[in-house]
């Protein structure tokens, strides 16, 4: 069994900063990537950053330049640094990861309960 822990969310004002921890834990074998996904009310869930295991990210359009994710693999865990947060960046955050519990079997998606994030103008 896989569980995704994300923390970090809450309230912060326009133009501050929060940074969201994922930790990946239970049976892996492997980690080929983690995501930051994010849903606001009325919206439907989009991509925010991802991290591949070959140190790849990307980024939406919309967080470049604002938010960087990161990964520490020796723990299992995915980071996402957000600056100059903007009130439509109000969302529920949800991590996100493509793991092998064992080599012989194939990849499954795991996702975190998700951790709220609000900016206030």
């Amino acid at each position: 069994q896989v569980q995704l822990v994300e923390s970090g969310g809450g309230l912060v004002q326009a133009g501050g900063s929060l940074r969201l921890s994922c930790l990946a834990s239970g049976n892996i074998f492997s980690i080929r990537t983690m995501a930051w996904y994010r849903q606001a009310p009325g919206k439907q869930r989009e991509l925010v950053a991802i991290s591949s295991s070959g140190s790849t990210t990307n980024y939406a359009d919309s967080v470049k330049g604002r938010f960087t994710i990161s990964r520490d693999n020796a723990k299992n865990t995915v980071y996402l640094q957000m600056n100059s947060l903007r009130p439509e960046d109000t969302a529920v955050y949800y991590c996100n990861a493509r793991i092998k519990s064992e080599a012989w079997m194939s990849e499954s998606t795991y996702w975190g309960q998700g951790t709220q994030v609000t900016v206030s103008s």
